[in-house]
């Protein structure tokens, strides 16, 4: 049995992949994996997610989920049938991104989330979208739920991965690459980036569009995610 598996960025959960859940045929037996919520790396969490999905796997994953779909196919790549990576990176972090995370890790030990959040709440969606307020509550709701230790162990795991770029060229499966065309987490240079290193990928670039494409624009998303998988002959 083939089966979808949305993994989801950085102390998110099931919410902002409500709306594609939603769009999926019943035939793909679609989930929202929540390893990341659990494992302390990337290698980790691919390896958790390999044990808990037997079968072949769609892949689709958006920010860090983006990251841990990379390490899924690198350590299985004979498990994922296809692969679909929104609004991600392939880089490994740069000096100045860790001493920004650093910084925010010890503003969680110190309890002081919701500063954090606000101070980057308008990096994660479109400027357009500042007065969107149930939008922006919906994602500050999931990040709060993660809570201070998730957040600090889902940071340090990102800060600690591989460059994922050099093992992308051996990816042989189908691949959708997407993101927004405003996105300030992973610019659309980083998805070019990772459509040119895998050979025969599709680039998708959304419209005033952010980081949180799957929540901002979910019926564009939708419909990119379905033609890319009727086109595989998946649905």
């Amino acid at each position: 049995m083939t089966q979808l598996v949305f993994l989801p960025g950085l102390a998110a959960d099931a919410a902002m992949w409500q709306q594609q859940l939603e769009a999926m045929p019943a035939h793909l037996h679609a989930v929202v994996s929540d390893v990341h919520s659990r494992h302390a790396s990337l290698s980790e969490m691919a390896a958790g997610l390999l044990q808990e999905h037997a079968g072949e796997l769609i892949l689709c994953g958006a920010s860090m989920g983006g990251m841990l779909a990379m390490e899924v196919v690198r350590q299985a790549p004979q498990r994922v049938k296809a692969l679909a990576l929104l609004g991600t990176s392939a880089r490994p972090e740069t000096e100045a991104m860790r001493a920004l995370r650093e910084a925010a890790i010890n503003l969680f030990e110190e309890g002081r989330i919701d500063e954090v959040l606000q101070a980057n709440l308008p990096l994660a969606f479109h400027p357009g979208r500042a007065e969107d307020l149930l939008l922006q509550q919906s994602y500050l709701d999931f990040v709060l739920r993660a809570g201070a230790q998730q957040l600090i162990r889902q940071n340090r795991a990102v800060m600690a991965r591989a460059d994922a770029r050099l093992h992308l060229a051996d990816v042989g499966c189908p691949t959708l690459v997407m993101c927004g065309d405003a996105d300030q987490l992973t610019p659309p240079e980083c998805s070019r980036e990772i459509a040119q290193l895998i050979q025969g990928a599709e680039f998708v670039l959304l419209r005033e569009c952010g980081h949180m494409l799957t929540m901002e624009r979910p019926a564009e998303v939708n419909a990119a995610l379905l033609r890319w998988l009727a086109g595989q002959g998946l649905v």
